[in-house]
């Protein structure tokens, strides 16, 4: 049995995610006819308040069309220093909005509104880019899942607002936040310009994301998507499992966080973890002590057919998801019981 904790992206669709994907009726999407992915573009408008959705092939594309249709050429985006939108999107707000970023720390990646305020460029200084647009993610990847409240997001938004910036989300795993929070999708249009979620993590789909907008935006969003090459033909295959995931997938994210816990709470016990990150939804993240690296931890792990990632120097990541189920846990946990360095 192999259990690959690698990412939450592993995941393959279930049997009846394949079975909706094979009964998808389809069109040509880039000509606006693919039934599918209209049906997916209006649920994902809906139920997160807003007014158009486009539907893309990656996380990192409906990120990256967020930024651009918010920004202008030499303006500056606030966001979390270790936020994906800056660090795993290949320098993509530079090469694609020719747009600086200020990083700050925030409270495990979450900023605040004096953070926000305090990294404000004067407008009328020419020596600086203008600041135009803050970006959150929700959850964090690089803090183990840590998320926000609604409540926090609502007083940044109203702050943003009073001093003309535009807000984008990388939702990434939007879903797990809320499952914590029990905030409501729907209230999250009003403080957002453009929202991404990603449908191919913690909700099982194959491929997809979708950016989630205001109205008066989709035109260019959809412009620039095919710019980037993100004009798909018959993709309602692709789209009806996005339905399915929507669907049938959320309410069980809470299992993917109790395994996560459980993961946390033997790591603790290991003399070779030296420390852990909070595991608030599903991502675990430890540090191990200076003696060993991570890849004599990973070879030990992977002589037992565990997958897991290195996610810094002394850092080990392991995420929870749909294809990871109580078999799978309780043989990691008795692996990790064992290993010994």
């Amino acid at each position: 049995m192999i259990v690959d904790l690698r990412s939450d992206t592993v995941t393959r669709p279930t049997r009846g995610m394949h079975e909706a994907m094979m009964s998808a009726e389809v069109g040509d999407d880039v000509f606006g006819e693919d039934p599918s992915v209209k049906a997916l573009e209006e649920k994902c408008a809906r139920k997160l308040g807003m007014d158009a959705a486009i539907f893309c092939p990656s996380g990192t594309m409906t990120n990256q069309i967020g930024i651009k249709i918010l920004t202008q050429p030499y303006d500056e985006v606030i966001c979390y220093k270790g936020s994906h939108i800056y660090k795993y999107e290949g320098g993509g707000v530079a090469g694609n909005s020719l747009a600086s970023v200020r990083l700050l720390d925030g409270d495990r990646g979450r900023l605040s509104v004096k953070d926000v305020a305090d990294n404000l460029n004067n407008s009328h200084d020419v020596h600086q880019p203008f600041t135009s647009v803050v970006s959150l993610e929700n959850t964090v990847v690089r803090e183990a899942g840590s998320y926000y409240y609604l409540k926090d997001i609502a007083l940044i938004s109203e702050f943003a607002r009073l001093k003309g910036l535009k807000m984008h989300l990388d939702g990434a795993r939007f879903f797990n936040a809320l499952t914590e929070t029990g905030d409501s999708p729907a209230d999250y249009g009003k403080y957002f310009d453009s929202i991404s979620i990603c449908l191919s993590k913690g909700l099982g789909a194959p491929v997809g994301s979708v950016l989630v907008c205001k109205k008066e935006l989709e035109v260019k969003a959809r412009r620039i998507r095919k710019v980037f090459g993100g004009g798909m033909r018959q993709a309602g295959f692709l789209a009806a499992a996005g339905v399915y995931a929507l669907d049938n997938h959320i309410d069980r994210l809470q299992e993917d966080h109790i395994r996560a816990r459980e993961l946390g709470s033997v790591l603790k016990n290991r003399n070779w973890v030296k420390s852990i990150m909070p595991v608030d939804t599903n991502i675990v993240i430890f540090s191990i002590i200076d003696r060993i690296t991570p890849d004599q931890v990973l070879a030990k792990l992977g002589a037992h057919d565990i997958k897991a990632i290195k996610f810094g120097d002394h850092e080990i990541r392991l995420v929870t998801h749909l294809d990871f189920d109580d078999r799978m846990l309780e043989k990691t946990i008795d692996v990790i019981n064992k290993l010994s360095f």
